[in-house]
């Protein structure tokens, strides 16, 4: 048996039309229901000999008991007047399923209406039918509603069966609706998918996407409003536009962060800030730009993670794009005695600067004195490099370490905190004690360096021990001779992490992306 049922996608359609057909059998029911209580509901004032009369006075709202005509009381009251308003009401009421039972009586235009009915839907139909000619003063509300089963049953009953003989009659204008339907609707979709043709009226393919799927919804909204006019049910157009709107205006407020993210995603599109593989912060997030979708933003991080910033912050965020302009400065402090010239520092470390490959000829790399320190000046170096080239935070180091070492082959020192201690009497002798020294050859002022708390206090001359400098120089020139230490002295950007966004894109060509490199930017 499995054999011969369709395929899955076919069962989906077969159903989802199936479904159609019932909204449009439901449809067709309101609207014969519509009709049928807009004939019986018609206000057209009567005459009492069963003429009608055109006037502009309409009756008020039926009160349980009591319901008035608004038109003009005559001054002079007719005997003959009020029976053949008797008359007339009584045969209407004759003629109307369910009023059989109903009692006239009319005195000085007041009409009275006594007897049964099954519900209150006829007892205020034959209040309205009475109140309806032009003579009737008032109408006065006697009825007994009976509610009785077998006949509140047999007139729904009797209803239930008129619509389902009037929905078989009905039964090959629907079809003919329900094509038409189709057609307009299959029309709407084949144009939709005509990508080429969106694309050629907008570049951007998220406005292009968008303008397919508006052409979509509105051919549908348009078979569907053919459709209902052509079985006669105009008023249930007017029903669902107004239950649109509410239902439109509850979604609004439920899915209010979903639609304004969408309209990021829209603006993000158009305004193109950003491109794929740019390197940007947003709201404190550093990472490379992968693609754009409709829901967020998708960044690799430096460290080799995928971010994902919804839309709509990044629309209403800050966005730094160290791509945008390649050309990026660095800056880096250090200190020399404050015995040196830091002029002459300066000029030491810039030439040391201006050799490395990285550094850019213009913008030039400056060095300014930033203050003066207890033991030292500060100097600040600042550096521009092209970073679509060089590795931001390799630069910095490598320019770090020349700068440090031309200045000590230079004869500069990169002094140490110190601190200067006084001693009283007492301690000067304690310490020369200590020292197996006399307290006079201690000096009232002497400077020591900062210790630990775990350290033993020493007290060191404040100088570079020049055989510690030498041997540290000679191991660093040992580590570093091998072939390895080229890959440490290298300030290339990471091939690996830009290896990782490539094949995160690839992996991605089914999403669609947003970003277009054809479009402008802002």
């Amino acid at each position: 048996m499995a054999a011969f049922l369709p395929p899955s996608s076919a069962r989906r359609s077969l159903r989802a039309w199936g479904q159609l057909v019932l909204l449009l059998s439901m449809l067709l029911g309101l609207s014969v229901q519509a009709a049928e209580e807009n004939v019986s509901d018609i206000n057209i004032p009567l005459t009492a000999n069963g003429v009608e009369e055109d006037t502009t006075a309409h009756s008020s709202p039926t009160i349980r008991g009591e319901s008035t005509n608004n038109a003009q009381i005559e001054t002079t009251p007719s005997p003959l007047k009020d029976n053949e308003i008797r008359q007339r009401i009584s045969g209407i009421f004759s003629e109307i399923d369910g009023l059989g039972a109903v009692e006239v009586s009319v005195s000085q235009g007041v009409v009275t209406l006594a007897g049964e009915t099954a519900n209150e839907r006829k007892a205020q139909q034959a209040i309205n039918l009475a109140n309806r000619l032009t003579d009737v003063v008032t109408v006065d509300d006697h009825i007994n509603r009976t509610l009785d089963v077998q006949d509140n049953v047999s007139t729904a009953y009797q209803g239930l069966r008129t619509k389902g003989q009037n929905l078989l009659k009905a039964l090959p204008l629907l079809m003919v609706g329900f094509l038409l339907f189709g057609l307009v609707a299959w029309f709407g979709a084949w144009l939709s998918h005509r990508k080429s043709l969106w694309q050629r009226l907008t570049p951007n393919p998220f406005v292009a996407e968008l303008l397919a799927q508006t052409i979509k919804v509105i051919f549908i909204i348009l078979g569907l409003i053919l459709a209902l006019s052509l079985i006669g049910a105009e008023t249930i157009i007017g029903t669902l536009l107004g239950g649109a709107g509410v239902i439109g205006i509850a979604i609004g407020f439920a899915v209010k962060d979903t639609i304004e993210n969408y309209i990021a995603s829209l603006m993000l599109s158009i305004r193109q800030p950003f491109q794929a593989r740019d390197h940007v912060v947003i709201n404190d997030r550093e990472g490379i730009v992968v693609r754009l979708t409709s829901r967020a933003t998708i960044l690799m991080t430096l460290d080799g993670n995928q971010l994902r910033i919804p839309n709509a912050d990044v629309f209403k965020g800050i966005i730094l794009n160290y791509t945008q302009n390649p050309e990026r400065r660095f800056t880096f402090e250090l200190g020399v005695d404050a015995n040196d010239d830091p002029l002459a520092a300066i000029k030491v470390g810039l030439d040391a600067i201006n050799q490395l490959d990285f550094v850019l000829a213009e913008p030039k790399a400056i060095a300014i004195i930033t203050h003066v320190g207890d033991s030292n000046i500060v100097l600040e170096f600042l550096i521009w490099v092209d970073q679509s080239r060089t590795d931001f935070g390799k630069a910095r180091s490598i320019a770090i370490r020349e700068t440090k070492h031309a200045l000590e082959n230079q004869g500069f020192s990169l002094p140490e905190p110190i601190y200067r201690l006084r001693f009283n009497p007492e301690l000067e002798q304690g310490l020369g004690c200590f020292q197996g020294e006399s307290a006079g050859s201690l000096t009232p002022d002497m400077t020591l360096p900062p210790t630990t708390p775990n350290s033993q206090t020493a007290i060191r001359p404040n100088t570079i021990d020049d055989r510690d400098k030498q041997q540290a120089k000679a191991r660093a020139k040992q580590i570093l001779r091998g072939h390895e230490a080229d890959e440490v002295l290298n300030a290339r950007p990471d091939e690996k992490l830009m290896k990782k966004v490539e094949q995160e894109i690839a992996d991605s060509s089914d999403e669609t992306d947003l970003l277009n490199k054809n479009s402008p930017r802002e």
